[in-house]
């Protein structure tokens, strides 16, 4: 039981929140990330943010660019910059279609969430996305209010 109580203040999802209202969602894949040292304590305590974060394909593999995970504060053994670059984790036949993807005018790869699956290993979905134009936003914003409402009627009734 007390482990059980331990385990509920660890955050285990960490969001995008800007991602969905900033790009069209096309394609999204699940990917390993290779941490070092005390990073997976630390996203497991929810220090972590995906916030301005993208992926790129150099040399054949995918690297994270600007994942944010704030350090541990009971490391004293290696000190890691929060902001590096973190390699992803896929296979070499993934990478290759992502990579002819990316090809075509205005797709980019972007991190929609970070989690723990069942055996405790933190996974992040990735997303091939296009960016909206500012009527898109609006468009989208427009749609949920509609739908917010439509749901708040339903209820009334």
């Amino acid at each position: 039981m007390a482990n059980q109580e331990k385990n509920r203040q660890y955050v285990t999802t960490i969001l995008n929140r800007k991602a969905r209202h900033e790009y069209t969602i096309l394609e999204s894949l699940v990917a390993g990330i290779e941490l070092r040292g005390s990073e997976v304590k630390s996203v497991r305590l929810g220090k972590a943010s995906l916030n301005e974060s993208h992926a790129i394909i150099h040399r054949g593999e995918v690297w994270l660019e600007n994942m944010q995970i704030s350090e541990y504060e009971h490391n004293s053994l290696e000190r890691l910059d929060p902001k590096r670059s973190r390699k992803l984790l896929l296979k070499r036949d993934e990478i290759q279609k992502l990579q002819l993807k990316l090809h075509q005018k205005g797709l980019t790869l972007i991190p929609l969430k970070a989690f723990f699956n069942s055996r405790g290993v933190l996974k992040i979905e990735l997303a091939l996305a296009k960016g909206k134009k500012l009527y898109d936003k609006r468009e989208s914003i427009r749609a949920r209010d509609e739908e917010r409402q439509m749901q708040r009627a339903k209820q009334q009734y």
